[in-house]
């Protein structure tokens, strides 16, 4: 939202008032209190009007500086809000020096220049970006523009905070716009619009930039960025109202702040291992009933594709009822049965609803008389037709209405269903009055967090909190706790799956640890060509899912040779477990997520900056998809040796690699130094990751130590292995669960003796067998 006109000039029918100078400070409760005036003070007369702008700043956590900024103190504080996770052991250091005030939070500091009006902040001595005079400000809404209201508040509160030349700003959700945000004006605003505009499911107020600091705007409502767009050299957020609500995030890297930024409002919850498995859908609009699933189960096994998970899309439930939680008689007259004939095959189940309640439902009549469904504000349940005709909306700030909607799923629960495709929460208006008295602009974004933790829960509490994982489409800030998202309904062609590429990395910029997708387009049916593409780059992020609209997604309907791409990379995935899923218990403890933009894993690289169509599936692995017919692949590799995980070939890093890749390959890198741990299945996702597990070494650097962990389903560590190279010598230790495991030096033929362990040449690789989880061995090349 725009206010300026120009660099001098207010925008017609806008009062911009902004805090002059500081007139008074108190210290009190680790808490600094600011009185800023917005005109200068000479006399007394000129205390003898506003504005003023109250500052509270605080630190709720180490690194983390929280800056509230007031017009109206006095106004009531309406639900909802987010959860914000304070330590209550923060030490802070809070100074009224003569020029200036200072605040410090860790490594993190904010000083204030009492002459210029200036309040910046830096990590140590490294200045990160400042709120300038005329940045913060309060706006008033002169009364010619009062029938343009986008709330019940006629006024705003904007900051803008400074970007130096080349800073890069990223985040902000699932975005499917140009991955770096500068130049875009963006609203923190969920709705339902696909993945081709610059509407979001997933809107989270949380931004960062290649400088090294976040920024977490406060407001589940309406947030407005202008991200060097109203003004060329500062990012601009304002929220209608009287006050102004945000965290300066520091850390000594980028994946530092988004492991702060996950500390403040949640850490992603772990998946089960199971859910990292290939997922198959009935599609959306098809025609279906159990003889159609059944064939798809048993194709895929005849084919000897892994599949873990079967879900069912919006009619098995019947039309016009959605959601009443029943099976379609007329399609499933046993779906009891039919439940436990597909989990006697290996599979666990996952089925579609959303939070509405369509009017031919039988359940519309009961959470009509109970309450448990949104009111106007003159009693009436609200209803509109689009989707489920006469549809109403769950109120989940009713303790009622979530325990009533827990039952229904619970019910399915023990029918046999494993998780639930939370699907919608976007749409979700405006006029409506909430059980608890909730605001509805605050709602309209943060419905979906009640939503999805009621659904998250029910599973939690009937499971197992080790087996909950729903499939989401809406968020908001701290959604990431109740994972996992998909990116949303995408074309079949190239140019969407770049789009939800980008919104993927996008999102886990923001906080989110695991992301999927539609493999093969969401909306019409993709070619051949682009489906077994989709399929590479689907089985090479977190969570894998075949989905499509009005047509099905078995690969045999495609090519014969679709059956070979989605069997291998299938079976790659599933082989590589332990290590995708110790990396998913690292993005649960810390908040680095498991697919990683390049900047985020190399920073200082400036190559990286800009690079939206390949990524980091944890810290050793680089994945680029191809995106066009011709499989050609345009990819940078950072600096330093690189090795394909299919095919072996070794690559120099610190340039652009073009090549061609036929359907069965893509570029899949491991990064030099690394252990990669794999596994003795490649059949299913969940399995014993330590028997027998394999250690995979490449290209292992002098003097430098090369570390993995391989852990169990529950998380907990089997077995730590660290390798160092010194000149001639290999030197491996372990200490873990006993047992069998193999170390394999990649591209290393020039082994003489092993002190430790019985070796193989194999190739150009040497194979070591160690007998014990706790043990030290030394190779010795010649």
């Amino acid at each position: 939202m725009k206010f300026s006109n120009g660099c001098w000039l207010d925008k017609e029918g806008y009062k911009i008032f902004s805090p002059q100078e500081i007139y008074s400070t108190k210290i009190e409760d680790d808490i600094l209190t600011i009185y800023a005036p917005c005109n200068k003070i000479n006399s007394r007369g000129d205390t003898l009007g506003g504005p003023v702008i109250t500052y509270k700043i605080s630190s709720p956590m180490e690194n983390v500086i929280r800056v509230r900024a007031y017009h109206y103190m006095g106004q009531q504080k309406k639900a909802p809000s987010f959860d914000i996770h304070e330590s209550e052991n923060t030490k802070v250091l809070i100074e009224d020096n003569e020029k200036d005030v200072l605040f410090k939070s860790g490594n993190l500091k904010m000083i204030i220049n009492k002459d210029l009006w200036e309040m910046s902040f830096y990590n140590g001595d490294k200045k990160l970006t400042s709120s300038k005079l005329k940045s913060l400000a309060y706006v008033k809404t002169s009364e010619e523009r009062t029938f343009m209201k986008v709330s019940d508040d006629d006024a705003f509160m904007r900051e803008q905070l400074q970007l130096s030349v080349g800073e890069l700003v990223y985040g902000l959700g699932e975005r499917f716009t140009p991955f770096v945000k500068n130049g875009q004006s963006i609203d923190i605003w969920n709705e339902d619009g696909g993945t081709s505009t610059e509407q979001s499911y997933k809107n989270i107020p949380f931004y960062m930039t290649n400088k090294g600091y976040g920024v977490f705007v406060n407001h589940p409502e309406k947030v407005s960025f202008e991200v060097g767009s109203e003004k060329v050299s500062k990012v601009q957020f304002s929220v209608p109202g009287e006050c102004l609500d945000y965290f300066i995030i520091g850390g000594e890297s980028m994946k530092e702040v988004v492991e702060n930024y996950t500390t403040l409002t949640g850490k992603p919850a772990l998946p089960p291992a199971w859910s990292f498995g290939l997922w198959l859908t009935t599609s959306f609009t098809t025609n279906y009933d159990e003889k159609t699933v059944t064939e798809f189960v048993d194709g895929m096994a005849e084919r000897d594709i892994p599949l873990r998970v079967f879900h069912f899309d919006c009619f098995w439930m019947k039309d016009f009822n959605w959601c009443n939680f029943e099976w379609d008689t007329r399609v499933f007259p046993d779906a009891k049965g039919m439940l436990k004939r597909l989990k006697e095959k290996g599979l666990k189940i996952c089925v579609w609803i959303n939070p509405y309640i369509g009017q031919e439902s039988k359940l519309f009549d009961e959470g009509m008389e109970n309450g448990y469904l949104l009111k106007k504000p003159n009693g009436d349940v609200w209803q509109w037709d689009m989707w489920q005709p006469a549809m109403g909306i769950v109120d989940f700030t009713n303790p009622d209405a979530c325990t009533w909607y827990s039952n229904k799923l619970k019910e399915l629960i023990d029918m046999g269903v494993d998780c639930f495709k939370t699907d919608f929460g976007e749409r979700i208006p405006t006029e409506v009055a909430y059980f608890d008295g909730s605001d509805s602009y605050k709602m309209h974004n943060y419905y979906t967090q009640l939503y999805n933790k009621v659904v998250f829960d029910t599973i939690k509490e009937n499971v197992g909190e080790d087996e909950a994982v729903v499939f989401a489409r809406s968020a908001t800030a701290g959604g990431q706790q109740f994972p996992v998202h998909w990116g949303g309904d995408c074309e079949a062609n190239y140019e969407s799956m770049g789009e939800s590429l980008r919104g993927g990395l996008s999102l886990c910029m923001s906080g989110f640890g695991f992301w999927s997708h539609d493999i093969g387009g969401f909306e019409s049916t993709a070619t051949a060509d682009v489906y077994k593409r989709w399929v590479a780059f689907g089985l090479l992020s977190s969570h894998s899912r075949l989905h499509g609209s009005s047509s099905y997604r078995v690969p045999w309907l495609y090519d014969e040779e679709a059956c070979d791409v989605v069997r291998s990379f299938t079976k790659l995935k599933c082989s590589i477990m332990p290590y995708l899923y110790n990396i998913s218990s690292n993005a649960s403890k810390q908040g680095i997520p498991v697919m990683r933009s390049m900047v985020l894993e190399f920073q200082d690289d400036l190559a990286c900056s800009y690079l939206d169509k390949q990524y980091m599936l944890g810290d050793s692995i680089l994945v680029a998809p191809i995106f066009n017919e011709d499989g050609e692949a345009n990819y940078y590799l950072p600096q330093g040796n690189w090795t394909n995980f299919i095919s072996g070939k070794k690559y120099e890093g610190g340039r652009w690699i073009k090549e061609t890749h036929n359907y069965l390959s893509v570029p899949m890198m491991v990064k030099e130094n690394s252990l990669i741990a794999t596994g003795y299945e490649n059949s299913k996702p969940d399995y014993d990751y330590r028997n027998n597990v394999s250690i995979l070494a490449y290209e292992l650097k002098d003097n430098i130590k090369a570390n993995t962990t391989v852990i169990d389903m529950k998380g907990n560590k089997t077995l730590q292995v660290e390798v160092l190279k010194e000149e001639n010598e290999i030197t491996v230790e372990s200490n873990g669960i006993e047992g069998n495991w193999t170390l394999v030096l990649k591209n290393v033929s020039n082994i003489t003796k092993v002190d430790g362990g019985e070796f193989t040449i194999e190739g150009k690789d040497t194979k070591i067998l160690l007998s014990s989880g706790n043990c030290k061995c030394i190779c010795y090349l010649n």
